[in-house]
């Protein structure tokens, strides 16, 4: 009786802090979309999904290309790209909310869903960011974002299952790979 007093008063006094705790998930976040309206990521469930950090002016902005072309082809009610505009690389993402959306527009016909432009590293960056980098949050692996156009790839349960590299092409076969296998 008294060593489970014990431990009952340790549980109180020196909390595991998260250690055995599942953890957050993807679907737990709200983001704002380029528009300035909320996006709850929780309306993605049963979707696959590619998060992808952008920028305007990158030598990967040609990217955007074979974005729109992947989007096409497997988006829909299974798969979804949600692009993230950042300016962490050299300034390489200057404009406006409003710039970035005509731009990406205008000059790659982009519809696949671009967020509000945000941090991907450093002091301010954005929670979702520090979820999909860091393993203590998203359960599976640390990573950093290199450069624009880093791809993280979610399953249809929230779970963060791969990253690949800004020179990746988002039409590769990892990629088209991953969206043809049956969940």
């Amino acid at each position: 009786m008294k060593i489970m007093f014990v431990t009952a008063m340790l549980a109180i006094l020196f909390p595991l802090q998260g250690k055995l705790q599942p953890a957050q998930s993807f679907y737990d976040f709200t983001v704002k979309t380029i528009n300035d309206e909320d996006f709850a990521l929780s309306s993605l469930k049963g979707k696959k999904v590619l998060v992808v950090n952008t920028a305007s002016k990158c030598g990967n902005t040609p990217q955007y290309e074979d974005l729109e072309r992947l989007y096409k082809e497997y988006g829909g009610e299974h798969f979804v790209i949600i692009g993230f505009p950042a300016n962490n690389f050299m300034g390489q993402e200057p404009g406006t909310n409003e710039e970035i959306e005509t731009f990406c527009r205008v000059n790659y016909g982009v519809t696949f869903p671009m967020m509000a432009k945000i941090s991907v590293k450093g002091k301010d960056m954005h929670p979702l960011y520090h979820w999909l980098t860091s393993k203590s949050l998203n359960g599976v692996m640390d990573s950093e974002v290199k450069w624009n156009f880093q791809k993280y790839l979610i399953d249809e349960n929230g779970r963060l299952v791969d990253v690949l590299m800004p020179k990746e092409s988002p039409y590769s076969e990892k990629i088209t790979g991953w969206l043809k296998k049956k969940p």
